[in-house]
């Protein structure tokens, strides 16, 4: 059980992010949920005080691509609740044509959001530790044809994971830092893939993520929460990565030498 946790949820409004904050909230968890839909927070918000209780979740409207707001809602955060356990960072879009706003959201939204946590959980600080869970993508581990730009950023959330999860442990932050690699997933983010405005000069190679998706069949939020929850509660993980699949959960086993073939030169 959370009971007597604070967790914070961006783009919770709808998808992955709405089934965490219910698996939250059904494990005793309060939870603050950002979104930059404040129609859709607001309703949910009174949904779920509804069917949980009041006072155990408060929306707030935030751009995680936004330095200032990012930091102006952190600190609405900590007035209301005084303190953050649990730091989730879902946002996320696929727009090839928009590309910076992509990176903008998907890898520097997650640097901000993991930088601001860190910052108030690590122990050096007064704080009292915690888990940060960066939501990444199965194309953070292999290539996602017509969409190149949203591949790199969510290879970046998993390099950036394992890399600042180290740098946490060595320091003793007392902060835990792990990725979620969902595969395909039922939400709204997977037409995405298909629409000419999104995939724009790579359109043509939407054919080929339609095959990856036949061959890894979708998987629904649900599924995807329960892994989210395993990662929350395991004390025992830094720096994973688990890849979330139609068959199943399970850890990402990464190389720890650079395999290569010579070349001649």
């Amino acid at each position: 059980m959370l009971k007597g946790k604070v967790a914070v949820v961006s783009g919770s409004a709808q998808g992955l992010g709405k089934s965490f904050t219910h698996i939250l909230l059904e494990n005793g968890a309060q939870v603050a949920m950002l979104d930059v839909s404040e129609a859709l927070g607001q309703e949910l918000q009174v949904q779920l005080n509804q069917q949980y209780g009041s006072d155990r979740t408060q929306f707030y409207k935030a751009d995680v691509s936004s330095d200032q707001q990012f930091t102006d809602v952190f600190q609405k955060i900590l007035s209301k609740f005084g303190r953050i356990d649990i730091f989730c960072n879902n946002a996320g879009i696929a727009d090839e044509e928009n590309w910076e706003k992509t990176v903008s959201i998907n890898l520097s939204g997650v640097v901000r959001g993991t930088y601001l946590a860190l910052d108030h959980m690590k122990k050096q600080n007064g704080g009292n530790g915690g888990v940060i869970i960066n939501v990444a993508s199965l194309a953070g581990l292999g290539p996602l044809p017509s969409a190149p730009i949203y591949t790199a950023t969510k290879y970046g959330v998993v390099g950036f994971t394992r890399a600042v999860s180290m740098a946490s442990q060595v320091s003793g932050y007392g902060v835990r830092i792990n990725a979620l690699c969902p595969s395909f997933v039922r939400t709204a983010l997977i037409d995405s893939f298909n629409q000419k405005e999104k995939t724009g000069q790579f359109h043509s190679l939407a054919s080929l993520t339609r095959s990856l998706m036949d061959k890894s069949p979708m998987i629904e939020v649900e599924q995807v929460a329960k892994a989210f929850l395993f990662l929350v509660k395991d004390e025992s993980m830094n720096g994973a990565a688990v890849l979330v699949r139609n068959e199943g959960a399970g850890y990402v086993k990464f190389p720890t030498d650079v395999e290569t073939t010579p070349i001649s030169l």
